[in-house]
């Protein structure tokens, strides 16, 4: 990026048109390019040694510059182009000679960086730098040689090993880390791991749409759909009619909207849109089960309070795929809407297994220990007939409802009455209890606020109730005996 003061410097430096470049134009650009160099500012100094270049294009020392700037910007090709062209110009400049055999080195051009370094050494017998990089060279190559023994004999470990010992000789080869990558997939099962040599390698070459392409399939393969999308969007920005490319980022952009719209859904509870995102999803990727994992967790969360059977068939198939906490987690939740506290207990334990020292696992797990023990007794939610997410409303009109049908005026003298009479009692300690926000809330986390064992009940009338919400003159007698 140009900065106001450094164009003005270029403006002032560059000649008529028509006209040359002066000597003392092409020292202030050189004297320029050697300052923004030394303050670390690279691309600043790179458009000086452009200049420089431009007005004396004979001068070795600045393309020997220019290619030191290059490799600083990690740009080795044309560090290595520039060094070539000072050897053109003068052939006994060292310097320019060992720079290039070291990016050769790097690269792994064995061959190359060896006649490079025994040309320093021709000028310089005893130059130590190119003694030992000729020495690199040597031991790398001879281990190449072993690693496609090892290949051969199918050391499929061995070779890796041996492979990650050349690369860190040969940091800057894409031969290699290619190669590695593939080692890694095809007998370590280590996708992450490759992809981190592919991931380099998309650097190392600024055109590599295949790198780009490989690099996408991997993270699609791992399930992480929206850093695939970000890599095969590279891909495309270098090369918009890559055929490879463009069918990928299709699928993948169509993945990638079921998993944000079943996200969004969530988010704003619109549970019915979450699950017919996450179905769409399971829909379109029917193999990569990495991917699948989030069209099964949306619905596992999604479907738990209207669905439990739904819900729990999901958890589980994600499960399968990938055992973590978080997805522990919402099967013990899906578990416990389902009121199946046996397989909540055990899920939250596992999750334990795998976090120890998790809060909230903690705190779900003595949950469904509580609810696993009250279950032996009254269910408030079960005696109106209503969900764990039952509105006020909802509750209110479930009670009315169900006081109308056991009210025991509605029964003759006998057992009967007395069933009656005690369905009615629990209607109204279940309405009591639910329409009450603390007391639900005490409910909801295990204890029975109504429990006279508990000390904290305070006496209610189920009768008085009833009355409050439906005015009723029905008179009536209990039957204790």
């Amino acid at each position: 990026m140009f900065h106001c003061g450094l164009l003005l410097v270029l403006l002032n430096l560059s000649p008529d048109v028509g006209g040359s470049v002066s000597q003392k134009e092409v020292d202030k650009h050189l004297d320029l390019g050697r300052d923004f160099l030394a303050k670390g500012q690279f691309r600043d100094a790179l458009t000086h040694y452009h200049a420089a270049i431009d007005g004396d294009p004979n001068n070795y020392l600045t393309y020997y510059k220019r290619g030191t700037v290059f490799l600083a910007l990690g740009k080795a090709k044309q560090a290595s182009q520039d060094w070539q062209k000072v050897l053109q110009l003068k052939s006994d400049f060292t310097p320019a000679r060992l720079q290039r055999a070291h990016v050769l080195l790097k690269q792994a051009e064995f061959n190359e960086a060896e006649n490079e370094y025994i040309n320093v050494l021709n000028f310089e017998i005893n130059n130590q730098e190119a003694n030992d990089g000729l020495a690199k060279t040597r031991q790398a190559k001879y281990d190449y040689d072993d690693f496609e023994l090892m290949v051969q004999n199918q050391d499929y470990h061995g070779a890796i090993d041996l492979l990650t010992k050349i690369i860190e000789v040969c940091p800057w080869s894409v031969k290699l880390r290619e190669l590695r990558a593939d080692f890694y997939i095809d007998y370590h099962d280590d996708i992450t791991s490759a992809i981190s040599d592919i991931r380099f390698t998309t650097k190392l070459v600024s055109d590599n749409t295949n790198g780009y392409y490989k690099l996408s399939s991997m993270l699609y393969r791992l399930g992480n759909v929206e850093d695939a999308l970000k890599e095969i969007r590279e891909c495309l920005k270098l090369d918009q009619d890559h055929k490879p490319c463009s069918e990928l980022y299709k699928k993948i952009k169509k993945i990638y909207k079921n998993i944000n719209d079943a996200s969004k859904a969530e988010e704003l509870r619109d549970y019915n849109k979450c699950i017919n995102s996450a179905k769409s999803l399971l829909n379109l990727e029917k193999d990569m089960e990495n991917v699948r994992y989030h069209g099964y967790h949306s619905i596992c969360k999604c479907a738990k309070d209207t669905d439990t059977t739904l819900s729990i068939k999901n958890c589980l198939e994600a499960v399968k795929i990938k055992k973590d906490e978080d997805i522990l987690i919402d099967t013990a939740e899906a578990y416990l809407s389902a009121e199946l506290y046996d397989d909540a207990i055990r899920t939250l334990n596992d999750a334990l297994k795998i976090d120890s020292g998790n809060v909230k696992i903690k705190e779900m797990l003595q949950k469904a220990q509580q609810r696993q023990k009250m279950s032996e007794s009254r269910d408030y939610y079960k005696i109106l007939g209503v969900s764990r997410s039952a509105t006020k409303r909802e509750i209110i009109k479930a009670y009315r409802k169900a006081a109308q049908k056991w009210h025991p005026d509605n029964f003759q003298e006998g057992n009967e009455k007395k069933q009656a009479e005690k369905k009615f009692i629990d209607i109204a300690a279940a309405k009591e209890v639910l329409t009450d926000q603390e007391k639900r809330a005490k409910f909801d986390r295990g204890e029975d606020p109504l429990d006279p064992e508990s000390g904290k009940h305070s006496g209610f009338n189920p009768f008085q109730e009833f009355h409050q919400f439906q005015g009723s003159p029905f008179q009536f007698k209990f039957h204790f005996n």
